[in-house]
């Protein structure tokens, strides 16, 4: 239950920024020798690798519309990142167990990088880039939290994962909506009244016969 619960924490934070969700579980594994992270993840490349990719996201995502176009490019990279976590968290377990982990991780990541890109694409309706760079700066803070507190009370930080999805995705839902709306009085506004033809003139203050 607990290599699960991290699964599914490391899972939601990698839908928001994977790389860091990598350097954090490597470093934890590389300086604390954390019961339950791969070693894999505290390689010496492994670091590297996330180190550089993630000072890279962290100046892209606090840029507007580049924030939108790096997220678009993540679309397949971080719901990859956490199906990875998740396998490589269950380890040498059963394959049914490897399989379900990479679907948790996988699936969460998806669902949680939903809620990030949508929440972006609103952010950027906005020219100022003071909402992006506050957004961003949430971001990375709370995945950074959440996933040391993870290495140490998975269970709790799952849960708290899942109220943060839960709410992101009624966020989400909640704006479409709006969205939706204002596109339909808009529509409503740029169409034209009817106007009389050769077979249904309209006779001024009367009906059209």
């Amino acid at each position: 239950m607990d290599s699960l619960a991290l699964v599914f924490s490391s899972g939601w934070a990698s839908g928001v920024n994977a790389y860091l969700v990598v350097l954090v579980l490597g470093l934890a594994d590389r300086f604390g020798d954390v019961a339950g992270i791969p070693d894999a993840l505290g390689r010496t490349d492994v670091l590297l690798a996330a180190a550089v990719m993630f000072a890279l996201e962290f100046v892209a995502d606090k840029v507007p519309y580049l924030d939108s176009a790096w997220d678009a490019v993540s679309t397949v990279i971080r719901p990859t990142v956490g199906a990875v976590v998740g396998v490589l968290i269950a380890g040498d377990a059963a394959t049914l167990d490897q399989a379900v982990a990479g679907v948790v991780g996988g699936g969460t990541a998806l669902l949680s990088h939903t809620v990030k890109a949508s929440s972006r694409l609103a952010i950027n309706s906005s020219p100022e880039p003071v909402s992006n760079v506050t957004a961003s700066l949430a971001e990375d803070v709370t995945v950074l939290a959440l996933m040391w507190f993870a290495v140490e009370h998975p269970r709790a930080a799952a849960a708290i994962a899942g109220v943060l999805l839960l709410v992101g995705l009624v966020v989400v839902y909640l704006v479409a909506r709006l969205v939706r709306r204002g596109w339909q009085r808009l529509r409503g506004r740029r169409t034209p009244p009817p106007t009389g033809g050769p077979g249904n003139p309209v006779v001024p203050g009367g009906t059209a016969g």
